[in-house]
């Protein structure tokens, strides 16, 4: 191995060490932070409420390609009626989850990593500490219970608009029965089906949340770093995501 690689390896097992010390840190400031309802509702709202638009409208035309999509593929083995167990499975399981983890990180996850990356550059972290605040509690705590907490809201919504596109290419444009969507759909879903979606979206918020406060936290004071840092938070994410993903996915079957 070349001592560049060495290099290389020494740093991702140094970062992976900061993260997790990090993360017990940033646990312990969480039972403290829950006192102030005020905070995590106001980060609730900005991680959440105002990534809506772009959920929403995500949902509504992944839902309208599962339903096309999924329209011709059952067509060749003539099973349309199937159309709506599909798309709720396929929703419910996987594409929900996973890309409203990839549009949060996208996000509300850049929007965390540069807002406290910047409150790092002009050392108002600093300052807390000088006054014996900690920033954990008060700032990234609040933060990270947020983004937790988003997270499954914001998938159980793409999940709903997901399904009406679906069912609005199925049943208005492409003449699948409105009653045989629907009741294939509720009796095709599983209890386990909607049980690995939350669980997947409460890992999804938990890893995207941490990754975003971190990088932020740990930025360096200046406007090259606060960039650096929220690049850093995008791709983590989104391989950190995928990779759950596959984990999960596994520990269900």
């Amino acid at each position: 191995m070349s001592a560049a690689s060495k290099t290389g390896v020494m740093e991702a097992v140094r970062k992976t060490g900061v993260t997790g010390l990090f993360f017990v840190r940033l646990l312990g400031a969480c039972i403290p932070a829950l006192a102030r309802p005020k905070l995590i509702i106001a980060q609730i709202y900005n991680a959440g409420a105002r990534s809506l638009i772009i959920i929403m409208l995500s949902g509504l035309f992944t839902g309208m390609v599962l339903g096309l999509q999924g329209y011709e593929l059952l067509n060749r083995f003539g099973a349309t009626e199937a159309l709506g167990t599909a798309a709720a499975l396929a929703l419910l399981k996987e594409l929900g989850p996973v890309l409203t983890s990839l549009l949060f990180a996208g996000r509300a996850g850049t929007a965390l990593t540069s807002e406290i990356g910047l409150m790092r550059a002009t050392d108002q972290l600093t300052a807390m500490e000088v006054m014996a605040v900690d920033p954990l509690r008060y700032v990234a705590a609040p933060r990270f219970l947020g983004g937790l907490i988003a997270m499954p809201l914001l998938t159980a919504i793409f999940n709903g608009i997901g399904l009406f596109g679906a069912q609005l290419v199925g049943v208005q444009m492409l003449g699948v029965d409105h009653g045989t969507f629907w009741s294939q759909t509720q009796s095709a879903v599983a209890l386990k089906d909607v049980t690995e979606g939350i669980v997947k979206s409460v890992v999804f918020g938990a890893v995207v949340s941490l990754i975003a406060v971190n990088e932020g936290y740990h930025a360096d004071p200046t406007a090259e770093g606060v960039g650096l840092a929220t690049t850093r938070t995008v791709v983590a994410s989104s391989v950190m995501t995928l990779l759950l993903d596959y984990v999960l996915t596994a520990a269900f079957m």
